[in-house]
């Protein structure tokens, strides 16, 4: 078990069914899935971008990425129905709670210029999702065999009814929060 998944069960939980005054320890919000993705809008012209990213994701998450494929044709983007242009992770268990150990105690504390995460990127359903610039940030990523920065969107998907529920069990995990 992680550090994070003992931190849970011995502290979290208990202190989130003492303030929201949880009659069933089943009601206890905790962490569903992390849903990491990745966009690569110019796979489209060359797809040995799209090799890189998907090898950037495993690197960075330890599973294997899934490619993405375009749901519908734009003819502005110049995007037919089926290409691929993304890739994604979705950690489950012991590896999502070491990701989510990594991601706040070694990731977000590298980003330049960083005054915590957005406390309003929640979606009324208790998620919580963040956006990062650069894959840089990972310390398993090596700057020099970095081609092109990219970003990610990191989906963080609770058992929580409501934000608040939400931000309060990401918060206890540790996510440093903008005040």
């Amino acid at each position: 078990m992680s550090r994070l998944q003992v931190t849970y069960a011995n502290e979290i939980a208990p202190a989130m069914q003492k303030k929201f005054g949880y009659k069933n320890v089943m009601e206890i919000p905790k962490l569903a899935k992390i849903v990491i993705n990745m966009g690569v809008g110019e796979a489209k012209e060359n797809a040995k971008v799209l090799e890189t990213a998907i090898k950037d994701l495993e690197t960075i998450t330890g599973q294997k990425a899934v490619v993405t494929k375009a749901k519908k044709s734009v003819a502005n983007f110049k995007i037919r129905e089926g290409m691929p242009i993304g890739c994604k992770v979705t950690l489950r268990g012991e590896r999502m709670y070491e990701f989510a150990d990594r991601l706040i105690n070694l990731a977000l504390p590298r980003v330049r210029d960083f005054r915590g995460v957005n406390p309003n990127a929640f979606d009324g359903r208790g998620n919580y999702a963040l956006g990062i610039k650069e894959q840089l940030i990972f310390p398993e990523i090596e700057y020099d065999k970095v081609d092109k920065v990219r970003g990610m969107d990191i989906i963080f998907v609770t058992t929580a009814n409501t934000d608040e529920e939400a931000r309060e069990l990401l918060t206890q995990f540790g996510m440093p929060f903008a005040k």
